[in-house]
């Protein structure tokens, strides 16, 4: 199981060790989930002034957040779902805030690494159509992202 993977750290600091962990858990997860092999997906590392950006743009919100996720297979208004193209699945984008990932490491008293995996789990579930607005979706979405960090091995 091999997923195809973008990785770009707009913020240079990401270590050899940070992208190797994004990248095994993402093969993880998705082996997990059953994703097939060579599906395709991006994470963009970014400062928290750049999410706040995005997150105002796309959301309405004007506030620095952990991670926002866009999901390519989401059909949005007047949009068609393109049959009988063979062409590798394309999950969608995860962007994460390294300061922010770092804010929370500290706060919640764990490391970087792990706040990373979990933000890096967080958004590729919601690429796979998680979600938690409603309570009963959330008690599932964060119970599968228990199991897949736990599973991994990227606990508190």
């Amino acid at each position: 199981m091999t997923l195809q993977i973008d990785l770009i750290d707009e913020t240079k600091k990401l270590s050899d060790s940070d992208v190797e962990l994004i990248k095994r858990l993402l093969n993880y997860a998705a082996e997990k989930e059953h994703i097939e092999d060579e599906t395709e997906l991006s994470v963009m590392i970014v400062s928290n002034d750049e999410i706040q950006k995005i997150n105002k743009e796309y959301r309405g919100k004007d506030y620095a957040t952990d991670v926002i996720s866009f999901a390519m297979e989401e059909l949005g208004e007047d949009e068609q779902e393109i049959i009988g193209v063979d062409m590798p699945r394309m999950l969608g984008d995860i962007i994460i805030s390294s300061d922010k990932a770092q804010e929370q490491a500290n706060e919640y008293g764990h490391s970087y690494a792990r706040e990373l995996g979990f933000l890096t789990i967080h958004g590729f579930l919601h690429l796979l159509g998680y979600d938690h607005i409603e309570e009963e979706e959330e008690k599932k979405m964060f119970a599968r992202q228990n199991e897949l960090l736990e599973g991994y091995g990227l606990e508190r």
